[in-house]
C-alpha cells in the first residue's frame, strides 16, 4: 500500500469517525428530546421536501409528518399511555414508517414484526411484546388470522381497507385530527425509555424481542450518515424489510435526519433494480450483501452504467461478490458494517478497504473497546487462562467479538422482552477484570495489526472436520465463484465413526452443473478438510425475511436419500468425484464401509 493511499485511508476514516460521532456523540439516558423531535425538527425545516417514492406517487415531509400524527393521535384517543405497546404488522410502504413514528409521539412502544410471520410465530411476537393492540396492514389480514387464536385479548386494527374481525383504522382517521400530539404527552420520558421492539431474525428457533430505547434507535437512525455522505439532496433506494433494523431503522433514519428522499419498494427484485435506481435518481443504496449477490447474477441491463450511486451502505457483503461488484457497477463508496440491533459491538468501513467491516487503530482502542476473544469452536466456549479470564485473540485469530456493557448509549445492552434467560446468554462475565460484563455478538472475527475487522462467521455455523475448523462462509465464498453456481448455502452435518462434521453444500445451480470442473476448483480453493463431502441440489434456497438463509432443517434431514428429494452427490475419496448418493452408498457411510 503506497503512501498516498494509505493517507488517503487514514484521512477517510478520521472524517468519517468525526463525522459519526457529531451525530451520535451527544446521546445520552438523560436526554428528553426523542425520536419524535429528531424528526419533526427536520418536518419543520424540510416541509416540502419529498420524504417518500413509493409505486408512483409522492409524499412530502408535512404530508408524512401530518399522517405519522393521525397515529398518535389515534393512540392517545384509544386511552394508550406511554409505554404501552401497540404490534406494528404491515408490509413496506410509507404508511409503515409513519405508524411506527407517529406512536412515538404518543410514548407508545411499537413492536415491529416481521411481515413472513404466521400463527405460532406471530402470535409469539405479538404476545412477548405484551401489545395491546396490533395495527395490520389489509394484505396482511389472512396471515394475522393464522394467529388470532393465541390474540383473543389484543384488539386488532387494520389499515388500508376494511376487513372482517377487525377494527377500521381507515374509517377512523377520517375524523382524526394531522395536528401533532401535544409535546406534554411525552413529559417525564428520556431517552433511555423504550421505543421499540424490533425482532431477531435467526435461522431457527422463535424470535428474540430485541428492546430498544430512544437513544440506541437514534443512534442506529443517525449512524451511516457520515459514512454515506447523506444530505437533503440525496435519495435513498430501500428495498429491504421495513421490519428489519438495516432498512427500516439505519436506512430510513439516514433521510429522515437529514431531509433527503427514500425511494422505497415493497419487495426487492433484481430486475427492475436499474429502473428503480435511474429513474428515480437514486443516489444511495441501503443493502444486504444477498441483493449485491442478486444483481450481479442478472444479465447486463442497459441502465446499470447510466446511475448516479455516490455511496451503499449494508451489511453480508462476501468478499467473492465485493470484488466483481464494485468493477462492474462501479459505485463509488461501499460503507460495510458490522453490527446488531440489540449488541453494542459495530464497525463502519469508512475507508473503502476491500473486505473488511471497519477498523479500530491503536489510538481508537480506548474510545471503542471492542475486544475479540479466545473462542474454541468444537467446545464452543470461550477459551479462559489460569485465572480464569478470557484471553484476547492475536493478529488474524478468530475470535468472538465482545463489547463492554456500559451504561452510555454505545455500551447499553437492554436484553430481549420476556425472555430472560436469552437475555443472560447474551452476557459474558469475568472477561478482562473479576465481576466485568461484555456482550456477547455470537459472531466469529478476525483482526490485523493495522485495525481492520473482517467477518469470519456466526458461532455455530462454523464446524469441525478432522480436527479443523471450517467456515461456513469462507466455503460459500469458494462455491459461489464457480460458474454455474447461483446460492450456497453450507453447513455440517454428522458422519458416524468420524471426527467432527463433514461438510455439506446445498446449491443452486444451472443445467448442467460441471461437476469435474468442481472438484478441480475446490481444491484450488480450499484445503482438503474444507471441500464438501456432500452436495444438495435444490432448485431453490429457503431464505428468512431478512435474507439469511435457513439451515435449521438441512442439518436435520442430513445426507439421507430416504429424507432428502433433492438429488445429492457425494465425494468419493476412491476417485476424488462427486457421485451420486443413492441408499446403497448411504448404508455404506453409515456402517463405516466408507473412509473419509
Amino acid at each position: 500500500m503506497g503512501i498516498f493511499t494509505s493517507l488517503k485511508r487514514e484521512l477517510n476514516y478520521i472524517s468519517g469517525t468525526l463525522g459519526t460521532l457529531k451525530w451520535i456523540g451527544k446521546l445520552a439516558p438523560d436526554n428528553t428530546d426523542l425520536i419524535p423531535d429528531d424528526f419533526e425538527r427536520i418536518v419543520d425545516k424540510f416541509p416540502d421536501n419529498i420524504a417518500f417514492i413509493f409505486e408512483g406517487k409522492q409524499l412530502t415531509y408535512r404530508a408524512f409528518d401530518a399522517l405519522a400524527n393521525k397515529y398518535g393521535n389515534w393512540a392517545i384517543a384509544q386511552g394508550l399511555k406511554p409505554g404501552d405497546a401497540v404490534a406494528l404488522f404491515m408490509q413496506n410502504k410509507p404508511d409503515y414508517v409513519a405508524c411506527w413514528y407517529g406512536l412515538t409521539k404518543a410514548g407508545v412502544v411499537v413492536a415491529l414484526i416481521n411481515s413472513n410471520l404466521e400463527s405460532k410465530s406471530l402470535a409469539h411476537c405479538v404476545t412477548v411484546a405484551n401489545a395491546k393492540k396490533a395495527i395490520v396492514g389489509i394484505e396482511l389480514v389472512a396471515a394475522y388470522l393464522t394467529a388470532a387464536p393465541q390474540l383473543e385479548g389484543v384488539e386488532a386494527w387494520v389499515a388500508g381497507g376494511a376487513a372482517e374481525g377487525f377494527q377500521d383504522l381507515d374509517a377512523v382517521f377520517a375524523n382524526t385530527s394531522d395536528a401533532r400530539p401535544p409535546k406534554s404527552v411525552r413529559d417525564g420520558m428520556k431517552a433511555i425509555d423504550l421505543a421499540l421492539y424490533v425482532y431477531t431474525s435467526g435461522t431457527t428457533g422463535l424470535p428474540k424481542a430485541g428492546k430498544l430505547s430512544h437513544m440506541r434507535t437514534q443512534g442506529m437512525t443517525r449512524s451511516f450518515i457520515a459514512a454515506t455522505r447523506a444530505g437533503p439532496q440525496d435519495r435513498s433506494y430501500i428495498a429491504l424489510p421495513l421490519y428489519h433494523g438495516t432498512g427500516g431503522l439505519c436506512g430510513v433514519g439516514l433521510a429522515l435526519n437529514t431531509g433527503g428522499t427514500i425511494v422505497l419498494r415493497r419487495k426487492f427484485s433484481a430486475s427492475a433494480f436499474w429502473d428503480d435506481v435511474v429513474d428515480n435518481d437514486c443516489t444511495i443504496f441501503v443493502y444486504i450483501g444477498e441483493l449485491c449477490r442478486y444483481l450481479l447474477n442478472q444479465p447486463v441491463h442497459p441502465k446499470e452504467n447510466q446511475h448516479r450511486l455516490k455511496s451503499s451502505f449494508g451489511n453480508g457483503l462476501r468478499p467473492d461478490v465485493w470484488e466483481r461488484f464494485v468493477p462492474r457497477f462501479k459505485i463509488k463508496r461501499i460503507a460495510e458494517f458490522y453490527g446488531s440491533t440489540e449488541g453494542n459491538v459495530s464497525f463502519v468501513n469508512f475507508d473503502d478497504m476491500f473486505g473488511t467491516v471497519g477498523r479500530i487503530p491503536k489510538y481508537m482502542e480506548k474510545a471503542l473497546p471492542a475486544k475479540l476473544v479466545r473462542f474454541d469452536v468444537e467446545a464452543e466456549e470461550v477459551v479462559r487462562g489460569p485465572d480464569g479470564l478470557c484471553i484476547e485473540a492475536a493478529p488474524d485469530e478468530a475470535g468472538e467479538a465482545v463489547g463492554p456493557i456500559t451504561e452510555d448509549a454505545r455500551g447499553r445492552f437492554d436484553g430481549y422482552a420476556g425472555d430472560p434467560v436469552q437475555s443472560q446468554k447474551k452476557i459474558l462475565r469475568d472477561v478482562f477484570i473479576k465481576g466485568d460484563m461484555w456482550f456477547r455478538t455470537g459472531d466469529l472475527m478476525s483482526k490485523d495489526k493495522r485495525g481492520y475487522f473482517r467477518f469470519v462467521d456466526r458461532i455455530g455455523d462454523t464446524f469441525r472436520w478432522k480436527s479443523e475448523n471450517v467456515s461456513t462462509n469462507e466455503v460459500a465464498e469458494a462455491l459461489a465463484t464457480f460458474p454455474g453456481i447461483k446460492e450456497a448455502n453450507v453447513y455440517g452435518v454428522a458422519v458416524p465413526g468420524s471426527d467432527g462434521r463433514a461438510g455439506m453444500a446445498s446449491i443452486v445451480a444451472d443445467e448442467g452443473l460441471d461437476l469435474v470442473a468442481l472438484v478441480g476448483h475446490l481444491k484450488r480453493e480450499l484445503p482438503v478438510y474444507a471441500r464438501p463431502i456432500f452436495l444438495r441440489l435444490q432448485p431453490e434456497a429457503e431464505i428468512t425475511g431478512t435474507f439469511k438463509y435457513r439451515k435449521a432443517d438441512l442439518v436435520k434431514e442430513g445426507f439421507d436419500p430416504a429424507i432428502v428429494k433433492d438429488p445429492i452427490f457425494w465425494m468419493n475419496p476412491a476417485g476424488s468425484i462427486f457421485e451420486p448418493l443413492d441408499q446403497a452408498v448411504f448404508e455404506r457411510i453409515l456402517t463405516g464401509t466408507v473412509k473419509f
